[in-house]
């Protein structure tokens, strides 16, 4: 931005705890740097800045102009830097937002060899399965799957991912094996404890009907659903690609299968919208979906 603006002198002065101090950062002198606040107060016909013997002090206005002047400037500014990094090498932070299980399976060495090809790329990486709003924590890039329900963001697929009713072995030396969805009322079925589509387990022909679970473990992280799965303690539904080397393995068995209704589940990269894409978020995007085409499934059984 115009470091000669009304707007962002103020900001220098009060930054720099006084005007001479803002006039040398700013290269201008003292009177300049003066008269420009001046008539930005006489232009909004309040005082912002109160000079005492200390140095200076802001009025209420002058406080609140500063708070908005702030993110107007931070705005402008990741405005031009993203426009001068779109034409660019790739350089820069990159902030990027997936889930538990995906992100340590695929994301994280998919990082590790993007980070190889592009040094300049500083990688801000949060592994959460909770849903982020993209805008409001500046996230660069999310990987998320099932059903989108934000319009306001450019999606790309990365990768088909059915889920799979599935249960140990020795879970079903215990407990005799659900012939139909019905039976599932008297299984220990694992699922999260919050409200989520993922605990909607669908089946042929009852696709409108709620299949009622048992099961007297919950929790909130499908890694641990995962674990307590292969553990023995009941029958999950995950994601084909936390599965696909214990199902390969025998360490668990697919339930239902002719019974289960086919997800169509799938793994999106998503990024805010708008037509300026920095290199940085435009190379890790080409990445990703260069390393996931044509693997899955699974992905050589989980990497």
């Amino acid at each position: 931005m115009d470091h000669h603006s009304e707007m962002a002198i103020f900001a220098k002065v009060v930054a720099a705890g006084g005007f001479s101090a803002a006039a040398r950062d700013l290269k201008m002198t003292h009177s300049a740097i003066s008269k420009r606040v001046k008539r930005l107060e006489e232009r909004l016909k309040t005082q912002l800045i109160v000079r005492t013997t200390r140095g200076i002090t802001l009025t209420e206005s002058g406080e609140n102009y500063l708070q908005e002047t702030k993110r107007i400037i931070e705005s402008i500014e990741s405005i031009e830097n993203a426009i001068v990094n779109s034409s660019g090498d790739p350089r820069g932070h990159l902030r990027i937002s997936v889930s538990n299980a995906f992100g340590r399976q695929h994301i994280v060495p998919a990082v590790v060899d993007f980070m190889k090809l592009y040094p300049e790329v500083v990688v801000d990486l949060t592994l959460t399965d909770r849903i982020v709003d993209l805008r409001d924590e500046r996230v660069d890039i999310a990987i998320r799957s099932g059903v989108l329900s934000d319009s306001g963001l450019i999606v790309r697929k990365l990768a088909s991912n059915e889920r799979i009713i599935c249960a140990s072995p020795a879970y079903l030396t215990r407990k005799a094996y659900p012939s139909k969805p019905q039976d599932l009322a008297n299984h220990e079925c694992l699922k999260l404890n919050f409200p989520s589509k993922f605990d909607e387990w669908e089946f042929r022909g009852i696709r409108n009907k709620r299949i009622k679970l048992g099961g007297s473990f919950v929790c909130n992280s499908v890694e641990a659903l995962h674990m307590a799965c292969l553990a023995g303690i009941g029958i999950a539904r995950l994601p084909e690609f936390l599965l696909a080397a214990d199902l390969s393995c025998g360490r668990l068995i697919s339930l239902l299968n002719d019974a289960r209704l086919p997800t169509n589940s799938k793994i999106y990269i998503v990024r805010p919208a708008g037509n300026i894409v920095p290199a940085k978020t435009r190379a890790f995007i080409d990445f990703l979906v260069a390393r996931f085409t044509p693997r899955p499934p699974w992905y050589a059984e989980n990497g």
